[in-house]
């Protein structure tokens, strides 16, 4: 390890760190634009400038340049600081100092590191040059005069998204950051270019013009948008939310998040249920809570015992607890939170968790990907698996090929190839030291199949009697979809054959937690109670409707596809006469004659976490390893669960920007506004 002096603090660095990095380990704060710790170093900024010797008497990019042996870093020399200056100088040519019209006013970092770093006035009077506006799409605005050209938009478009859209053309004063023909961005992440970009250049096309930073309340949340369990924040203002940020998670989403987890918000506001509702006559009319009540009190009596429940994809944990309590309470047992069909073994949850872990994906060397299309069932899984190949990992892959921005060696569209891998799968993986399989929904869907051979054959379990606790390598994964799937199956939302056990059981009560998904036809001669937020699919089928806040206007325990159990506050309050799911249950509870035995959340969370003590606390969930119980090989072709990546869900299905994404980027077709 190289020992460096910077401004006098002598330090050892890692072998291989920059300038730049050892100035920050000995705390000293570096001003840089396309410096960017996530992507390759292009050192065209020249913000970071340093003065070091031995070597050349001038300022040097520090980013680019590596930490050696005995150098000398000055970072408040006159030098350095007249240097910085003059960069600024010449950053600031061009730029259009529209900062009152600009949205990223107030976080921008070129107003913090002018006022920090620059001289405070500009000896150039010459005309600033105009650049025309490009198309990037639905979610991404652009205002191109503003680019300093700092080239993470491009960097992060082909290194991280894997979709080389944005580049650049022309060269100096002429040059431009642009999409290929000017064609929207098809990438589900192409909203991180937004964050990336340190000045107004890029912003967030939906948020135009809404609000400024300082005026927004900020909420720590998970996203239910996918299984992933992506870390964000809740920007609202009154009691609307304006827009979702990803917060830094280095074991779970980095620093990134899909465009369905940032901007279905505008969603929240939408085709909202704030009411409760009764069917009269066969029509929904609006209801008192209390007249709601009494008429699911006399549908409970009637039903006795034939009762059931139904969780959907985004609901929390606490929400599934207290449904659980009340159907147990009418001695029942029949719970399942696979809506469309899926079916398979969950005696042990190891067998249906992803066991390498998001983060440990990325050190896979071969890799098995089973009736999956992960770039949109699990964007930020799929950015991991970019890693694993650059590192040099094999990706194979049985299914309907698609595009999944990296190399894949597609096997065919058949489950029955599991049973007869070619030749080349299985050399790679038996020189791997880290292999690793991830199975689908869309190889899920009748049972595990013949993965347990898989389990076997490929070498999955490295060291397999110490993987229950965390250690040796368990590659093995089941790639979750849904936000509440992990933390359903850990409350026992899960019949043996899945829902076609509930429709077998013919429930004379049957409660539905936001479940929109589900065939409602099965359920036609069930009193239907829907517990959800949107007047979606779900809502329409019903018997009864009581309105529940979504997943930003209540305090909610989630377990992603790794079985990382996390937790995120409220933000805003349910609108109407809209109440937290776990509420209406209490108190329904009590006009039904059994009453729950929680009155707090607090409560509720500790009836829970005796129940299942994972869920008590955050963090990985430990399973013991056991194979899943399997039924004879699967055969036939594949098809992906996901069928449009921007309409998954009742939010999604409610949200304009959402819609439009649809349009533009699925069925490529041309978005006509109301004025056209």
């Amino acid at each position: 390890m190289p020992k460096v002096t910077v401004d006098g603090i002598e330090l050892e660095v890692p072998a291989g760190a920059t300038v730049l990095q050892a100035c920050e380990l000995a705390g000293k704060e570096i001003p840089r634009f396309c410096y960017h710790e996530r992507l390759s170093i292009a050192g065209n900024c020249r913000m970071c400038l340093v003065e070091v010797k031995p070597g050349p008497p001038k300022p040097q990019a520090s980013c680019a340049l590596p930490a050696a042996e005995g150098q000398e870093i000055r970072t408040d020399s006159p030098m350095v600081k007249k240097a910085r200056e003059g960069v600024m100088e010449f950053l600031l040519i061009n730029h259009p100092l529209d900062c009152p019209i600009c949205d990223q006013g107030g976080e921008c970092d070129l107003q913090d590191q002018s006022i920090a770093y620059g001289k405070g006035h500009s000896r150039y009077d010459e005309n600033k040059r105009a650049v025309t506006e490009k198309n990037m799409g639905p979610i991404v605005k652009t205002v191109m005069t503003r680019c300093i050209q700092c080239t993470r938009c491009i960097r992060f478009a082909e290194e991280v998204a894997g979709v080389p859209d944005i580049g650049a053309i022309h060269r100096g004063e002429n040059m431009q950051i642009t999409t290929y023909l000017e064609g929207a961005v098809k990438s589900e992440l192409s909203g991180n270019v937004v964050d990336l970009c340190p000045v107004g250049a890029l912003t967030s096309k939906p948020y135009a013009f809404e609000a400024r930073p300082w005026e927004l309340k900020k909420t720590l949340a998970i996203d239910v948008m996918d299984a992933v369990g992506t870390n964000i924040r809740i920007d609202s203002r009154g009691r609307q939310v304006l827009r979702a940020l990803p917060r830094i998670n280095e074991d779970v989403n980095e620093e990134w998040a899909s465009d369905k987890t940032r901007h279905a918000v505008d969603g929240l506001v939408r085709k909202r249920l704030d009411r409760p509702y009764v069917r009269r006559d066969g029509k929904l009319v609006p209801a008192t809570w209390e007249e709601a009540f009494a008429v699911v009190a006399t549908a409970a009596k009637g039903a006795g015992n034939a009762v059931a429940a139904i969780a959907g994809d985004l609901v929390d944990c606490e929400t599934m607890y207290a449904a659980k309590a009340l159907v147990r309470s009418l001695g029942s047992s029949l719970l399942e939170g696979r809506q469309t069909g899926l079916a398979y073994d969950v005696t042990n949850l190891a067998a249906v968790n992803f066991n390498s872990t998001i983060a440990g994906i990325e050190t896979a060397d071969a890799i098995l990907i089973v009736g999956s299309n992960v770039r949109w069932e699990a964007p930020l899984v799929n950015t991991r698996i970019r890693k694993a190949i650059k590192k040099g990992a094999k990706v194979f892959a049985v299914g309907a090929e698609t595009d999944l921005t990296y190399k894949v060696e597609w096997l065919g569209n058949d489950l029955s190839l599991l049973g007869k891998l070619p030749k080349a799968v299985a050399e790679a993986f038996a020189g791997a030291q880290r292999p690793a399989v991830i199975v689908g929904g869309g190889a899920l869907k009748n049972g595990q199949g013949a993965t347990l051979a898989l389990v076997k054959t490929l070498g999955l379990i490295k060291d397999a009697a110490s993987t229950g606790s965390g250690q040796g390598w368990n590659g093995y994964n089941a790639l979750h979809f849904s936000a509440s799937r992990m933390g359903g199956l850990m409350l026992g939302y899960a019949q043996p054959g899945g829902i076609a056990d509930i429709v077998a059981a013919a429930p004379k009560l049957t409660f539905f937690l936001g479940a929109d998904e589900v065939d409602f036809s099965n359920f036609a001669d069930s009193f239907n109670v829907y517990v959800g937020h949107h007047g979606d699919k779900g809502a329409h089928a019903a018997d009864v409707i009581l309105p529940a806040a979504a997943y930003t206007e209540k305090p909610g325990t989630y377990v992603n596809l790794e079985g990382r159990v996390q937790r995120g506050d409220r933000a805003v309050f349910p609108p109407g006469d809209a109440r937290e799911d776990w509420t209406i249950f209490r108190a329904l509870s009590a006009v039904i004659g059994a009453p729950l035995p929680f009155d707090t959340i607090d409560q509720l969370r500790a009836a829970m976490a005796a129940e299942v003590p994972a869920l008590g606390v955050e963090g990985l969930a430990a399973y013991e390893w056991a194979p899943p119980k399997l039924a004879a090989a699967a055969s036939g072709e594949i098809g992906y669960p996901i069928k449009d990546f921007y309409l998954t869900n009742a939010i999604c299905r409610a949200s304009p920007t959402m819609e439009r994404c649809s349009v533009e980027l699925v069925r490529g077709e041309e978005y006509l506004e109301a004025a056209e």
